[in-house]
């Protein structure tokens, strides 16, 4: 008789775990419901998403990056889909809702090709083969482009605006960005393009339309001098960036100081005073007249800084205060003590400048080196974010068209061409591989089917149409939302950076193979410390 067989626990308590097809259909399930939250969102009649915080606090957008990031989403398989949103954000600027839109269909076809006992890792072999592939046709089809094509520069921000909320003042604001953009725009003796999208600062404000939206050629930093008595005009500006605070630090750990006499509290008191005046004092000997610092500036330092003429605002950004270094020439200093006058920067004009219902400061001058903002403006802060959201892609799209020097149409139009074209080289392959490439195939044309479906059209009447343009030779064959006809997208100035795409098929191919790799969730429960019964304890 055979004795019963003793279980063997390797996992701690309270560890759920989920294997094979089990667990291939959950992380499917969770991207694809992901995928589908966005995907409404896409192209110029994509509908906006309401996000409200804990606090009560709504974000209105329809600008995928924003609505993953705030999203709380808690399932692993589904965050590797925001990741794909936040990378495709830091590498082009636009393009987030394309890449998990195509990232949740490729695991939608997928999960057909494994419901027909296709393994794994055949499919993913076969998305690489069609990743590849479809980078090819797409770099092949593409257009050249250089910062003498204006027109097209143009066209790329109206597209990257359409259908988000700047959408209203879309020609005014592609104008801006794109005068925003020639400003710093420079070549190496090499020839390689040297513009970044962090060489256009965007500022937000609100009050005034969005048409009243400009381009000041400077730095415009949110804050306002920080004492009454400051000036509030500076010529030749004589700059320092302090990253550290101009008050007494805190001590790290908890300090007592016993006081037995009243002299002794004068005494220390004025030890922090002196400390604080030989800061001050050590500007003075500098002909510092302007201070911008990261942290926070003491009062008394304050009304030494005022009273010397000292123009000083504090709490700025970090992302400003790189800025005003590349601007002016300053350095970042920690201590200072050690402040010299190479550590200074220089700039013609700092001043406070009234803008709505706030003051900022405007640092401007010809010698600051590539230093341009772009102030947007809106009736609400709802308004105001989501116009400077939309600046942002256009900016990110111009700089990625320019240092790729190639550009695609859009309007679903290379979506369809890369889909044709896979489907002929699927017929070269001999292994099952070909089946995952034609899945890859058949992802591709999500695109184009969400943007007819957001706009109420029939997504098979417009696909079909699409695909006998694509038969006939027309190359950018796209989808005309507002009529429902089919357009020539290159014609109609529908045009899209390259780079947007090829790191959108790039990004949404590799996620959806690393989704399909996983066989096996092992999910740890929470540690749960529990209390020892006095019984155990012994009286």
């Amino acid at each position: 008789m055979q004795k019963d067989v003793q279980p063997i626990y390797i996992l701690p308590e309270n560890t759920s775990r989920t294997s094979g097809k089990s667990a291939q259909r959950n992380n499917i399930a969770a991207a694809k419901i992901v995928a589908e939250t966005v995907r409404t969102t896409l192209g110029p009649k994509g509908m906006d998403k309401m996000l409200v915080d804990s606090l009560g606090d709504a974000i209105v957008t329809n600008d995928g990056a924003t609505i993953l990031k705030e999203m709380q989403i808690e399932h692993p398989a589904a965050k590797m889909l925001a990741d794909v949103a936040k990378t495709q954000e830091e590498i082009v600027g636009d393009g987030t809702t394309t890449a998990a839109v195509l990232a949740g269909e490729l695991l939608k076809q997928a999960e057909i090709l494994l419901d027909k006992n296709i393994h794994p890792t055949i499919i993913v072999k076969g998305y690489r083969i069609a990743q590849e592939k479809a980078q090819t046709i797409l770099k092949n089809i593409s257009e050249p482009i250089n910062e003498r094509n204006l027109d097209l520069l143009k066209r790329i921000a109206i597209t990257a605006m359409t259908g988000k909320g700047a959408e209203i003042a879309k020609d005014k604001l592609s104008l801006l960005c794109l005068k925003a953009l020639l400003k710093v725009f420079e070549r190496s003796s090499d020839g390689n393009i040297l513009v970044e999208r962090e060489d256009v600062a965007i500022e937000k404000k609100v009050g005034g339309a969005t048409e009243d939206s400009e381009i000041i050629d400077g730095l415009i930093i949110d804050k306002e001098k920080i004492h009454s008595a400051m000036p509030k005009v500076l010529h030749n500006a004589r700059i320092v960036l302090i990253d550290s605070p101009l008050e007494i630090k805190s001590t790290e750990i908890e300090a007592k100081i016993q006081i037995t006499d009243p002299s002794q509290l004068r005494s220390f008191v004025e030890s922090e005073e002196r400390i604080i005046k030989e800061m001050v004092e050590k500007l003075i000997s500098m002909n510092v007249n302007a201070v911008f610092c990261q942290k926070g500036i003491d009062e008394l330092a304050q009304h030494y800084l005022a009273k010397n003429g000292i123009y000083a605002i504090r709490r700025v950004k970090k992302s400003d205060m790189a800025r005003l270094s590349r601007a002016t020439g300053a350095a970042l200093v920690t201590k200072v003590s050690d402040l010299t006058t190479r550590d200074l920067g220089y700039s013609e004009i700092v001043e406070e400048i009234k803008v709505g219902d706030e003051n900022v400061t405007y640092v401007r001058g010809s010698n600051l080196k590539k230093t341009v903002t772009i102030l947007v403006k809106g009736s609400t802060e709802h308004i105001a974010a989501e116009v400077k959201r939309a600046v942002e892609d256009a900016i990110g799209d111009l700089v990625s068209a320019l240092k790729s020097g190639r550009v695609v149409a859009g309007a679903g139009a290379p979506e369809i061409e890369v889909a044709r074209n896979l489907r002929l080289f699927a017929s070269s392959l001999s292994g099952r591989e070909q089946l995952a490439v034609l899945a890859f195939a058949d992802a591709m044309e999500i695109i184009p089917v969400s943007l007819a479906e957001n706009a109420g059209l029939d997504p098979l009447d417009v696909l079909t149409d699409l695909k006998v343009a694509h038969d006939k030779g027309i190359k950018w064959a796209g989808i005309n939302v507002f009529t429902g006809k089919i357009i020539d997208a290159w014609d109609e100035g529908i045009i899209e950076p390259l780079k947007l795409k090829l790191q959108a098929i790039s990004s949404a191919a590799e996620v959806a193979e690393m989704i399909l790799r996983i066989d096996d969730v092992i999910a740890a429960g929470q540690n749960t410390q529990t209390k020892p019964m006095m019984d155990d304890l012994g009286n």
